[in-house]
């Protein structure tokens, strides 16, 4: 029974007639067990108290001589226990449960990470260069040294799958997503009293759902650990009291009133332009830090600071460690149109109609009714200028409604806002017709007005097709970016617009060829329907989505598109970048994208959103490789703008650039000021904040022995190809990667039945899988192999024993491959042993492994030991130029294992000099993070993978 063995960490023992290694445990009451083979998701844990198991000590099973194979199966061993390694016992324990091959710039925030006792950091990294997998490597880290149990993702609702897919395929994380679509099936899954926020271990919720005042008690009382809040810029506290961002910037700060909790903060754009939002994001990680005066830190503020802040350029990460990192090239276009005679009286009498609102408000009117007006003046001319269509599905439906003859005594400006400009630090893009907005407007209208507004619909319904050249330009340059290959985004501000751009789109490409796909996805769907409408245009070889900027923030369209076109411009130079930054980064396969502004030569608001805003932001981001975001709030912006047309223009026919050019300062002047002084802040902030601090070389050799341990991306190849071909389903090379013909009868379960075209380089191509260490396919694989050799079977696909004739040594060889397991200890901080109570081990015990190659010439008695790395070329690289008698094999291989106690000894040397290297490793690790040290003491004895003989011999020559 249990009580009769107390079994250390990394001991083997037998339990219900299977092998077991023991694993360490905080709770001193349960001892885990995982099999031998390695195989992680049929750990075990037996309960001390209960006493119902009997435990016994065991040994790993010795090779036999009965089953000698070829030497590509010796190495078809070496690869499969390789990939089964999970807890790797060097500095960084999450490399061996990652399905990707981090970039060595993106190890800057881990390392920065690891130097906090409580994480509090802000990951502002450039668009596209990879917060998600920075984060995702933070999260899998400290799952692994047991720092943490449970971790939270918030994010926008459009968001949650995509996170829930990427931790799931990239770093072995499994969890739910929890929004108004889900919880109730979630919450029926459950037991009774339990709670949908701590039931599942780790939870991906919706912003906007946990800030609910009715969820928000729940969400905080049962909030993990470790909490991952993306596109934190929108958590920001807003001036306005009540307004969703105030609600949001509620919730992350009662989360962060936990001192212990960890708290990571990730946005391409932290700084909205206005100092005060920034610091409220910063105060966020530290509540000293909303005090500061950024412009006037002092050196140890600015040091405290930067322990919590990471913010890079493309431009620092590009080449780092001698490693290229491929961003594609922006190339940048304009494309002008010119109004159709028909839409451009219409414009000029929707815009004289416009500055009438603004120009005759009178004084009876109240603030409300003058702000509605100007409101309204704006969403009309936005709307008309964006399609006919949007013109239409904005006048209709007011129209026709008798108006609300009560005098409106306040206004929602931020509803305003959502409907008209683009403001970015909103959850969710508002894209419905804005209605509401004229509707404000039309308090005030007269009779007059209101038959104008029915002369505007008439006006527009008259202009769909044909008559909008706006429409036959996109059409036209849609052309040609797909016939070059390119799969273009075409961005409108509404989802009229999209609809009606993607109809006409689908009339003229859809019907030449089914290899074209035109879709709209647009805010009138769900999350689930984007999804699914999404995944359908992926499937087709050329492909054009039609979309509003439901998906401009935080989606990642790489994989499948490589061309943005802006239908409408934005009035807002920030999600310009939002847009371009959804195709524009890390795994885009395409050498070059393509960004298109869209604009009318002869509408001067286009002009003057191009001239004043756009123009600038596309050269400042040329000229410092970044946003810089305007610092002011886009009201003030937009209003600098449309204040001087109104201003200065008797009506549409006189109006032009020259309007917002006078001889004093203007309104545009001022915020041109204004953002060139936001320029050069950026420029010190971004030298203060890149972390140069932290060297390429400090963890070079750490990412090169990882490499040596867990095995490169060539090594995963090497290792399917060759266990393929055993199992007759070889790989046959295509253009694009590899096709897997058929799939072994034992992974069927979990990889089904279908062919696969897969690649084992990132960014795979559009409909190519990739395949890392963690894939199903290379787990099962490596698992199938392990456990058949183990048990000494007479026909394994790998082989425990072999006899090599080889030109490759000059001396008889002898290779032993191992696997090792260190205990890594360290000393358990107060705090979590107050935590975790008296059941709670002084020392944080984890349990590292690793497989090796070692090599010796001459005999057991007196071996002359090689180099590891040179031992493991040898197996790797040893080439067959004969064969030996079967007899004479087994004979020399059977005498070898018979001698093996005369090398315990040096192997027993091994293990600790191992041991001592990887101490040294964590060593140099922490010096950077400043941690406490970690004692690497080796489990003996090893476990005996495999022996395998190398025999001098030469190529007998076919003459």
């Amino acid at each position: 029974m249990t009580d009769t063995l107390t079994p250390t960490p990394g001991s083997i023992v037998s339990c219900r007639s299977r092998q077991w290694v023991v694993l360490p445990d905080e709770n001193q009451d349960l001892i885990r067990l995982r099999p031998l083979s390695g195989h992680e998701e049929e750990m075990v844990g037996i309960y001390r108290q209960l006493n119902l198991e009997n435990l016994a000590p065991a040994t790993f099973p010795l090779p036999t001589a009965d089953s000698i194979k070829d030497h590509t199966a010796a190495v078809l061993l070496m690869d499969a226990a390789r990939h089964l390694l999970r807890s790797g016992a060097g500095p960084f324990r999450c490399l061996g449960r990652l399905s990707l091959r981090p970039r060595p710039y993106q190890l800057v925030p881990l390392l920065m990470a690891l130097r906090l006792e409580t994480v509090r950091l802000l990951i502002a990294d450039d668009v596209g260069i990879g917060k998600t997998i920075e984060a995702g490597l933070i999260a899998r880290e400290l799952l692994d040294r047991g720092e943490v149990r449970r971790i939270a993702v918030l994010c926008p609702p459009h968001l949650c799958e995509q996170w829930q897919q990427e931790l799931r395929e990239k770093f072995h994380i499994d969890a739910v997503v929890v929004r108004s679509g889900t919880a109730s099936k979630l919450e029926r899954a459950i037991p009774n009293g339990s709670h949908v926020f701590s039931y599942y271990r780790h939870i991906i919720v919706s912003l906007d759902y946990a800030k609910a005042e009715r969820r928000k008690a729940s969400f905080i009382t049962h909030c993990p650990d470790f909490v991952i809040v993306d596109e934190a810029h929108t958590c920001t506290r807003s001036s306005s009291k009540g307004t969703s961002q105030q609600q949001r910037h509620q919730l992350i700060q009662q989360i962060a009133q936990k001192q212990n909790r960890h708290l990571l903060l990730l946005s391409a754009t932290p700084h909205s332009g206005i100092e005060e939002s920034f610091l409220s994001l910063l105060g966020l990680l530290q509540p000293e830090f909303e005090n500061l005066t950024l412009d006037k830190l002092t050196e140890p503020e600015r040091d405290t600071l930067a322990s919590h802040f990471i913010q890079r350029r493309r431009a620092d990460v590009k080449l780092w460690l001698g490693n290229e990192t491929p961003f594609p090239e922006r190339k940048s276009d304009e494309e002008p149109y010119k109004l159709s005679k028909e839409y451009k009286q219409l414009f000029e009498e929707v815009y004289n109609f416009a500055r009438g609102l603004v120009k005759t408000t009178t004084a009876e009117m109240s603030h409300a009714q003058r702000r509605g007006r100007y409101w309204s003046a704006l969403a009309l001319i936005r709307c008309v200028m964006s399609s006919p269509a949007a013109a239409v599905a904005t006048l209709s439906r007011q129209v026709s409604k008798s108006s609300d003859e009560s005098l409106l005594t306040d206004l929602d400006e931020d509803l305003m806002i959502s409907y008209v400009y683009d403001p970015t630090d909103q959850e969710q893009a508002v894209d419905a017709a804005p209605t509401v907005v004229i509707e404000q407007g039309k308090q005030s209208y007269g009779d007059a007005d209101k038959r104008k507004l029915r002369t505007f619909i008439q006006a527009a319904a008259e202009l769909q097709g044909n008559k909008d050249q706006k429409l036959q330009t996109c059409i036209n340059y849609i052309q040609s970016l797909l016939a070059n290959n390119y799969n273009p985004i075409i961005w409108c501000r509404y989802i009229a617009t999209a609809n009606y751009l993607a109809n006409a789109l689908k009339q003229k490409l859809e019907k030449k060829s089914g290899q074209i796909r035109v879709i709209a996805i647009t805010g009138e769907q769900s999350e689930d329907e984007r999804e699914i409408r999404l995944n359908e245009l992926k499937s087709y070889p050329q492909r054009v989505l039609v979309a509003t900027d439901c998906l401009s923030e935080g989606v990642n369209l790489q994989s499948h598109f490589s061309a943005v076109i802006h239908y409408d411009l934005p009035w807002n130079p920030n999600r310009l970048e939002q847009r371009e930054g959804r195709i524009d980064r890390y795994g885009q396969v395409a050498t070059q994208v393509k960004s298109c502004l869209l604009y009318g030569q002869d509408n001067p608001v286009d002009g003057a959103v191009l001239e004043v805003l756009i123009r600038k932001a596309v050269q400042i981001h040329k000229t410092l490789g970044i946003t810089v975001p305007v610092p002011m709030d886009s009201t003030t912006v937009s209003e600098a703008v449309f204040k001087s047309l109104f201003d200065k223009s008797t009506d549409a026919q006189q109006l032009s650039l020259l309007d917002l050019l006078d001889e004093g300062e203007s309104a545009v002047e001022q915020v041109h000021k204004q953002w060139d002084k936001a320029v050069e802040r950026e420029k010190i902030s971004r030298t203060r904040f890149a972390q140069k601090a932290i060297k390429p070389t400090e963890v070079e050799q750490e990412l090169m022995e990882s490499d040596q341990i867990l095995g490169s991306e060539e090594d995963v190849f090497r290792f399917v190809n060759n266990a393929c071909a055993k199992l007759n389903c070889a790989l046959i090379e295509k253009k694009q990667g590899w096709l897997l013909p058929s799939i072994p009868n034992f992974l069927q379960p979990t990889l089904g039945n279908e062919k696969r075209l897969i690649t084992f380089t990132t960014p795979a191509p559009f409909g190519v899988e990739y395949v890392g260490r963690n894939h199903p396919l290379v787990e099962g694989l490596a698992r199938h192999i392990i456990e058949e050799a183990l048990v000494n079977s007479p026909e394994p696909l790998a082989a425990r024993c072999g006899f090599t004739t080889t030109d490759t040594v000059t001396k008889r060889t002898t290779l032993l491959l191992l696997r090792l397991r260190h205990l890594l200890t360290q000393k358990v901080s107060s705090r979590a042993l107050a935590q975790g109570g008296d059941t709670l081990k002084r020392n944080h015990e984890l349990l590292g492994e690793e497989c090796a190659v070692v090599g010796f010439t001459g005999p057991p008695s007196n071996p002359m030991w090689l180099a590891p790395e040179e031992a493991k070329a040898l197996l790797e690289q040893a080439n067959p130029v004969a064969d030996a008698p079967a007899g004479l094999k087994k004979q020399e291989v059977e005498e070898l294992l018979n001698r093996l106690d005369e090398l315990q000894t040096d192997l027993e040397l091994f293990a600790k000099e191992r041991s001592h290297s990887l101490s040294q490793s964590h060593q140099r690790v922490r010096a950077i993070t400043q941690e406490g040290k970690v004692q690497v003491i080796p489990q003996l004895p090893m476990d005996l993978l495999g022996v395998y003989i190398l025999q001098p011999g030469n190529r007998k020559n076919s003459s």
